[in-house]
This record gives structure tokens, C-alpha cells and sequence, in this order.
């Protein structure tokens, strides 16, 4: 499964790639994220749980951000591990383009399922990841346009 999209986030470039690396702010963001603890300067340690169709699984795995490129290329990947409910394992390119005083964010994802939840189907998978996707980078843009509710 492959996802494209691209958003305008308010805020110049330096500060979105700033905040897109925010453990805090990474957390509030990702749907369903319980934990998410830095481990080094380029990996992460999560919990999430996600429900996929009639599947709810608690997810813990790691995910690694290559910011060799920044500030304008980041790549993420990551892989996850929810028990009997199969793994999922994926990667992000996004690109972060200035627009004066606002940063366009342009994305690239790829995911991959496995077990249980790989049995639902690929509509119904694609379907949830474009959800969690749209839901992370609504609530990113809702943090760099400092609303706290």
C-alpha cells in the first residue's frame, strides 16, 4: 500500500521539521500512541493501539528517523509488532517545501501488514492508514497553530 499527499502547515520550515521531530508533539499527534521514548538521536520506542476493522491491537515496536537531508527531506521507518494480531512495518519520504511564512509538507508512505490483520483486505487496511494519516497531520497542524484544545 502506497499513500501521497501533501498539507500546508502554518509555520516556517525550520520550525515544522523542529516540531516534527518533538517526541511530545510526535505523541499527541500519532493516533493512538500511548508512549513514544526517544532511545538515541535517530530511534524511537511506541506503544500504539489501533483498531483496524473488528481488529484492536496494541502495537510496540520502533521507528527510525533519517534527517541526513534536513531540512528538507526526512525519511521514517518503522516496524511493530501486535501479538496475535500480525505486525505492520512501513516507511514515510516527506519533503518539506517553504512557502513563505508557511512550510508545504509533501509525504510518501508505504506499509505493509501481516497475520490477522493482513486477513481483512486491502480496501479496508488502505482505508484506515489514509484515517490515521489524515488524523496525525489535522492534529500536527493544529499544534503549529498553537490550539492546545
Amino acid at each position: 500500500m502506497e499513500l501521497n499527499d501533501e498539507i500546508t502547515i502554518p509555520g516556517d520550515r525550520e520550525t515544522v521539521l523542529a516540531n516534527l521531530t518533538n517526541t511530545e508533539i510526535l505523541q499527541r499527534c500519532i493516533p493512538g500512541c500511548e508512549e513514544l521514548v526517544k532511545t538515541n538521536n535517530t530511534d524511537y520506542a511506541a506503544k500504539v493501539v489501533l483498531k483496524i476493522g473488528p481488529v484492536k491491537a496494541k502495537f510496540s515496536g520502533t521507528v527510525t528517523l533519517d534527517a541526513s537531508e534536513a531540512p528538507d527531506k526526512l525519511r521514517l521507518s518503522g516496524a511493530g509488532d501486535g501479538g496475535l494480531a500480525g505486525f505492520a512495518k512501513g516507511g514515510a519520504d516527506v519533503e518539506l517545501i517553504s512557502e513563505g511564512t508557511d512550510t508545504l509538507l509533501k509525504y510518501t508512505a508505504k506499509a505493509e501488514t501481516g497475520g490477522k490483520i493482513a486477513q481483512l483486505g486491502a480496501r479496508l487496511i488502505d482505508s484506515t492508514a489514509r484515517k490515521l494519516s489524515k488524523a496525525f497531520f489535522a492534529e500536527f497542524e493544529k499544534v503549529m497553530r498553537g490550539d492546545n484544545a
